[in-house]
């Protein structure tokens, strides 16, 4: 399945994450890191947790004001609207595909 993905490389993009949005067409990766909060955020959002393959280690449902815990083997976070990792079919062990073509991630 195809995602659009944002990527939130720079210190900056990370910190802001998806602070301000109400809602979100696909997911956002930051990278890298390994772990997230949901302080000040207007919903609640599902937090994929993935190893440096790629490879989801863990995936979680985190409500507004929230402080998740490091994930010690994860290099990279994805981020998207609740309920959509369970839509896409994103458990641990999928491994995310990104391809520059269209913007999109792959699980």
């Amino acid at each position: 399945m195809r995602v659009p993905l944002e990527i939130a490389a720079s210190y900056r993009a990370r910190t802001k994450g998806l602070l301000g949005r109400d809602s979100l067409d696909g997911a956002l990766l930051l990278s890298p890191a390994n772990s997230v909060h949901t302080f000040r955020m207007r919903m609640p959002i599902d937090v994929a947790y993935l190893d440096r393959r790629l490879t989801v280690v863990a995936v979680r449902t985190m409500p507004p004001g929230r402080l998740g815990l490091p994930r010690l083997r994860a290099r990279h976070v994805v981020e998207a609207e609740a309920g959509a990792m369970e839509r896409w079919g994103v458990t641990v062990g999928t491994r995310v595909e990104i391809t520059a073509a269209g913007q999109g991630a792959t699980g």
